[in-house]
This record gives C-alpha cells, structure tokens and sequence, in this order.
C-alpha cells in the first residue's frame, strides 16, 4: 500500500491533526470528540473529493462539528501529540485507501489509536496504517 500524497493532501492531513489538537484546548473529551468527528456529516464533508469545508481551518472545522452534535468536556484527555497523530493518520489513511473515515474508526477507534501511538507513530503514516488493519483483520478473523 503505497501511494504519494499531494501537497493539498498533506495539507488537510495536517488541519485534521491540528483539530484534534483544538479539542484538547477546549478540554473535549478525546474518546467521545474523536468517535463523533469520524461518524458525523461534517467528517463525511473532508471525505468527498472536493468540498468548501476542506479550504476552513480547523476552528471552523471544529465550530461546523460542534453545531451538528453535543460535545462533552472532562479530563479524560489524551496528550496532544497523541491526537494530532491520531487526526492526521486518519485523514491519510482515507487518501491512501479512499476508505470512508466511518469505515476506518471501526477498525481503528480512539481506544486503539491512543494505545498504539507509542509503538506505531515513529512508523512511516502507511506502515502504520497497514499494521493497524492487520490488527483489526487478525483480531476478526472467525
């Protein structure tokens, strides 16, 4: 699996790991902030070949999410190194399989993100990505 990203990709990889970021600056939930950004409309949006909310920053990105679902605010945090890894692996994993980003938390939530970023985020972004779908095809398999 391996494919060159352009620089507009990398660019969105880039806003999504820095939304990931905001959430811990509004003291979001990373669990439940992450689980709603990968299943709602707005994350459906940065999915589509083109579309206006890719050209927002990660505050209006951030803003657009907040409007269409409920946000919970605690502690239970993860490190901002965590999630900035967590949102730009997702996003360049949609780009390097075209996988929706519904398709790829169900293979990799937030609770298998933050437990493998120690071992996975010195990895190259698609090696990491295809060890995380080997866990989820091994951890499946009947």
């Amino acid at each position: 699996m391996k494919k060159n990203l352009s620089g507009f990709e990398r660019q969105l990889c880039d806003i999504q790991g820095r939304l990931f970021e905001k959430s811990l600056e509004k003291n979001l939930n990373s669990a439940a902030f992450i689980q709603a950004f990968m299943n709602s409309k707005t994350c459906e949006f940065l999915d589509m070949p083109y579309d206006r909310l890719q050209w927002a920053g990660e505050e209006y990105i951030l803003e657009n999410l907040q409007e269409e679902t409920v946000l919970t605010q605690n502690k239970m945090t993860y490190d901002k190194e965590v999630l900035f890894w967590i949102g730009y692996t997702y996003r360049y994993w949609h780009f390097l399989t075209g996988e929706s980003s519904k398709a790829i938390y169900i293979q990799a939530d937030a609770k298998r993100m933050n437990e493998c970023y120690l071992g996975f985020h010195t990895l190259d972004v698609a090696m990491a990505i295809e060890d995380l779908k080997e866990i989820y095809i091994q951890e499946n398999k009947d």
